[in-house]
């Protein structure tokens, strides 16, 4: 577009003025609304009226502009580093009637301690950007701007959403800045200056700090993320709704009707509000959404403990169906009539064997009941979750308190200094390694007992992890049940079978409440994938024993001289190549 008005381009009624940065390609990305297109998107879905706007990095001015023109926040405060694109953006301010609803400063907002008077940036020829340093030296000119402190500017402008493409510097300000008051952000991340490492460290920082990406607009390196009320975000280690009780009076409980992954299902109170402390989350996913309203089929005299979602199978069981039973150290059990859960799939059978057991080594005497159906409950004591699947699976100190009070309080150490957790009794069918029946002989001939915990119950299970002093295992849900008893003093190597994330939070398990961390061995010449099935849980990873045994001898888990004999690769079963193939 083009016309005596000056306007070189239009886009969702934004007419933007001639400039020299304003190439073929930018109108054309401008007009088609691909130019900051993400950014804009973001802002328009979170910003309302009444917000205030901090936008860092304004470059054009585009995005500050496009939502001061459609979103009708109160004010927007907009910083641009490099002082060429400052004319075009206040013409582009006045050319759409908002120079009095923008501010615009040419000077950098600097978090954090030591703030200089001044900065030099880099600016790279027609490039809108700039950096600290300069990745293309020829072709940078430098310029210095004076810098504002950001908490004079965070208090005095009071901000609710800030919009932030800073070229890589976004990384220090998330460091340093208080985000107090700040109810949205819309980032653009960039890996190429600090790393996909410093990109994930800027997302938990984020993470922490409450904020939660909206998926519908969001990318991987351009988040728009709200901050959740602290009951509507992931329970945290180290508080919040995580470590409080909750009396609910009468309550009204729903378990799950359907089997889907996140499931309508919970607690209300007697008003019918929600009671978002009794739900449940994994990793940063609310697995238990709002229950409907729905008129109980029975009811429940008595004042009972919330025991939450009741999992089944032995890894989900042992790594969050404990979640709130840290309670039991915080009450008084003879004024509990018993412990109510929902069954993960709305059932209600009768424990089984490991089940029943687990409660008995926890010290639980009380009735564990589960819902059949929705339930009115005279009174309901909804602990948080302080245990889990994610950022919680380190526990809260009152989670690990009370396992350290009373998991196998009474259960003796029985068994051999060094163990061998195995997973070879399960079949390549429930994923494992290639390889493990070599590793296996040759820490026996270490005096290593080769132990296989599906075929114990737990209490022995319990016996032979207090007694061992060196632990080597297969990574794998034993070590879920494992890490309860862990301590300081154990020395612990973690054989990793496969690539997931279900990995590190393992670790951070054991880490948690050991004190100290597991060795992870990583070891893997490659991994193969199940047929059926691209679940990483049914992976196997073929070890390279020769690593592995370096990796073990060096932390002093073996002594045997001399390098371990590779695998021969002709000598992977028929079995194994029948139900999996590399990846």
């Amino acid at each position: 577009m083009d016309g005596d008005d000056g306007i070189a381009a239009e886009c969702m009624g934004l007419r933007i003025p001639h400039s020299p940065f304003l190439t073929e390609t930018r109108i054309r990305r401008l007009e088609e609304g691909r130019y900051e297109g993400q950014e804009i998107q973001g802002a328009l879905a979170l910003v309302q009226p009444g917000d205030r706007v901090l936008d860092l990095g304004a470059g054009l001015g585009v995005v500050g502009a496009m939502t001061a023109l459609h979103a009708k926040p109160d004010a927007v405060l907009s910083y641009e580093a490099n002082p060429d694109l400052v004319p075009a953006i206040e013409s582009l301010h006045r050319l759409n009637g908002l120079a009095d609803r923008i501010e615009l400063r040419n000077a950098v907002l600097w978090a954090g301690p030591d703030r200089p008077e001044t900065v030099t940036f880099y600016r790279h020829g027609s490039f809108l950007g700039s950096s600290l340093t300069p990745s293309t030296p020829e072709r940078a000119r430098p310029v210095t701007v004076a810098t504002d402190p950001f908490e004079a500017v965070r208090t005095a402008f009071r901000p609710t959403i800030l919009i932030a493409d800073i070229e890589g510097a976004e990384a220090a300000l998330l460091e340093h800045a208080d985000l107090s008051g700040i109810r949205a952000v819309v980032i653009e991340f960039h890996p190429k200056v600090y790393g996909r490492a410093g990109m994930r460290r800027c997302k938990a920082i984020l993470e922490r700090a409450g904020f939660v990406k909206r998926e519908d607009v969001s990318t991987r390196e351009v988040w728009a993320a709200e901050r959740l009320r602290e009951t509507d975000q992931p329970p945290r280690p180290e508080g919040g709704w995580s470590t409080a009780l909750r009396t609910v009076a009468p309550a009204r409980v729903y378990p799950p009707t359907a089997r889907t992954f996140t499931t309508p299902a919970g607690v209300r109170d007697g008003t019918g509000a929600g009671v978002p402390e009794a739900a449940l989350w994994r990793n940063r996913r609310r697995l238990t959404t709002p229950p409907p309203t729905v008129a109980p089929d029975e009811t429940l005299a008595g004042r009972w403990l919330w025991g939450g979602v009741f999992m089944r199978t032995f890894s989900h069981f042992v790594a969050e169906t404990p979640a709130r039973l840290w309670a039991l150290e915080h009450l008084d059990e003879a004024a509990l009539d018993g412990v109510l859960f929902i069954d993960r799939r709305g059932r209600a059978d009768p424990l089984g064997a490991f089940h029943a057991e687990f409660f008995r080594l926890m010290g639980l005497h009380l009735p564990v009941r589960l819902a059949a159906g929705p339930t009115e409950v005279e009174r309901l004591i909804v602990p948080g979750q302080g245990f889990g699947l994610g950022a919680i699976t380190a526990g809260t100190p009152a989670f690990r308190a009370a396992m350290r009070a009373r998991f196998a309080r009474d259960v003796a150490p029985e068994g051999p200094e060094r163990l061998y957790i195995s997973r070879s009794g399960l079949g390549p069918g429930r994923g494992g390694l290639i390889g493990e029946a070599e590793l296996e002989a040759r820490l026996a001939a270490e005096g290593y007992e080769i132990f296989h915990p599906e075929r114990h119950d737990l209490t022995t299970q319990a016996a032979r992890y207090k007694a061992a002093r060196q632990v080597v295992a297969a990574e794998g849900s034993a070590l879920h049940l494992f890490a309860f008893l862990a301590r300081p003093d154990q020395q612990v190597a973690v054989i990793v079978r496969r690539r997931s994330g279900a990995t590190d939070r393992i670790a951070e398990h054991v880490a948690a409440f050991a004190g100290r961390p597991p060795l992870l061995i990583e070891t893997l010449a490659r991994v193969w994938r199940h047929r059926e099935s691209d679940r990483k849980r049914l992976d196997l990873g073929e070890l390279d024993l020769p690593a592995t045994g370096d990796a073990l001898r060096a932390a002093g888990f073996v002594s045997e001289p001399g390098p371990w004999p590779a695998l021969d690769p002709a000598a992977i079963p028929e079995r194994v190549q029948a139900t999996h193939r590399p990846r």
